[in-house]
């Protein structure tokens, strides 16, 4: 099997499945929130580059993900998802990669360690560089322009050369998401990651926060307890010293996810190798719609985001196109609610679902819900509201027999301020100190460390059938 990564050995080429599914059978759907090009020549030979570039992630490892990801499902792990709401080309760097594996690493450690289970890593990067948008074109001051649809496809500066999609950039995209893989499993496999060694894992800038005694408190105690296990058996845990880590973006820009869909030695049907586990905006989620018939035809775990307005029976109807044979491990529901709206429009789907007896990991997205601007037009998030949104979830997937399995979340390894609350208390006035994504607010490290702690402390509660007292501020 490692010809399919090292010699290009994935077949780009080759006729339907047994469904009479291939990779190009979303082109005969409606298809929104896609990119106009203005020369075809030029985003057809732009795509064929692309089908002959090697594979990013391989299907050994997909299919790990499902395996892991149906072990979820049976309560077995929990899945910790995050990364940027969009990545740029330009923070491509080391740096930048380095410091958003180190949030994870982080908040995973936490999580190990608080539920006692093995956690399921997947970054929100090495491709999420496709961005959804509520309208084509964007006006300010009287100019009209097509509006950014991330990195991928233009650029975010107003002018008509910036806002013009460029194929090009699937290339420049397929390089900077490459760059990103190889260097995190570099840095995984190198023993970044290696549990003997924590205080590896810390960024330089957090030495001020209040919750940075805690954690080394608790990477000083699990330290003790690797090396109290080593010196009791004599051997080493050389699997601590490694962790796995699994890719994610929304499958957004169907040209380019198709161009990275083959067909692998060994194996039946299709996989989309430009990440492991792609999903399904709210936008594009529904039965008929061009994402979903892609979407169908991959080997993949997938995700379906589920928003408010979502009824019981379009998501058991897209359930039923998705995984039409029930296999575990296939399909994971994002639910985003909004804090004020999950305790009314969450049970009727979650009582749905179960009683279809389909399997699905439910995981909590407490973000997107919950965004709103200031007064003065910042688009922000209230750490209170996505905390509140989060320990609602616990309580409403345990009021109604079912089990909250993950949480996805918008992050950054950087020292921003983007969403206000949390351990520094970041109010309106402090968004414009370093309020840098270009799309949406994201979780600062404190805040995402912080969210960490609260999910060990609600599946604790949810587990010995209590309730918190009282909701988080």
């Amino acid at each position: 099997m490692l010809g399919e990564v090292l010699m290009g050995d994935s077949q780009r080429v080759a006729g339907p499945d047994e469904k009479g599914w291939e990779p190009a059978s979303w082109q005969r759907f409606d298809a929104a929130q896609q990119a106009t090009y203005p020369d075809l020549e030029q985003l057809g030979l732009a795509l064929d580059e692309l089908g002959e570039l090697p594979p990013l992630v391989t299907s050994w490892e997909v299919l790990q993900l499902r395996k892991e990801i149906g072990e979820a499902q049976r309560g077995e792990r929990f899945l910790l998802q995050g990364g940027d709401c969009a990545e740029s080309f330009a923070e491509c760097t080391a740096p930048v990669i380095t410091n958003r594996l180190k949030v994870l690493l982080q908040m995973s450690l936490i999580l190990v360690h608080g539920l006692q289970m093995p956690v399921v890593r997947v970054g929100r990067f090495a491709g999420q560089y496709a961005k959804p948008r509520s309208s084509d074109t964007e006006t300010r001051d009287g100019v009209t322009l097509p509006s950014y649809r991330g990195d991928i496809v233009n650029a975010p500066e107003f002018t008509a050369e910036a806002r013009m999609p460029d194929p090009q950039r699937l290339i420049r995209a397929y390089s900077c998401s490459a760059q990103t893989m190889n260097f995190t499993r570099a840095l995984v496999d190198g023993g970044f990651a290696d549990l003997h060694h924590p205080e590896y894992w810390d960024l330089g800038w957090l030495e001020h926060s209040p919750l940075s005694e805690e954690f080394h408190r608790l990477a000083e105690s699990i330290g003790r307890a690797v090396r109290f296990m080593e010196t009791i058996s004599g051997k080493q845990a050389g699997s601590l010293r490694r962790v796995d880590f699994f890719t994610s973006h929304e499958a957004l820009h169907l040209h380019y996810e198709q161009a990275l869909t083959r067909r692998v030695p060994r194996q039946d049907g299709f996989f989309n190798l430009a990440t492991h586990f792609p999903w399904i905006g709210m936008r594009t989620a529904s039965v008929g719609n061009a994402h979903v018939e892609y979407m169908r035809g991959i080997r993949n775990p997938i995700g379906l985001k589920v928003g408010p307005t979502a009824e019981p029976q379009d998501l058991l109807d897209l359930i039923e196109v998705l995984n039409p044979r029930r296999e575990e491990g296939r399909l994971v529901l994002i639910h985003r609610m909004g804090a004020e709206r999950i305790e009314d429009r969450l049970p009727p789907l979650i009582r749905a679902v179960r009683d279809s007896g389909s399997p699905v990991l439910w995981i909590s997205d407490p973000m997107h819900g919950n965004t709103e601007s200031t007064a003065g037009g910042i688009k922000t998030r209230r750490f209170r509201n996505i905390m509140k949104e989060m320990e609602l979830a616990f309580e409403v997937h345990r009021d109604n027999d079912s089990l909250l399995g993950g949480v996805h979340l918008e992050l950054t390894g950087e020292n921003v301020t983007e969403c206000t609350g949390g351990a520094r208390d970041l109010l309106d006035t402090d968004l414009g100190r370093a309020y840098k994504s270009r799309v949406d607010p994201r979780l600062n490290y404190e805040q995402a460390l912080e969210l960490a702690m609260l999910i060990v402390r609600k599946h604790g509660q949810v587990r010995d059938g209590s309730r918190a007292e009282g909701t988080p501020t």
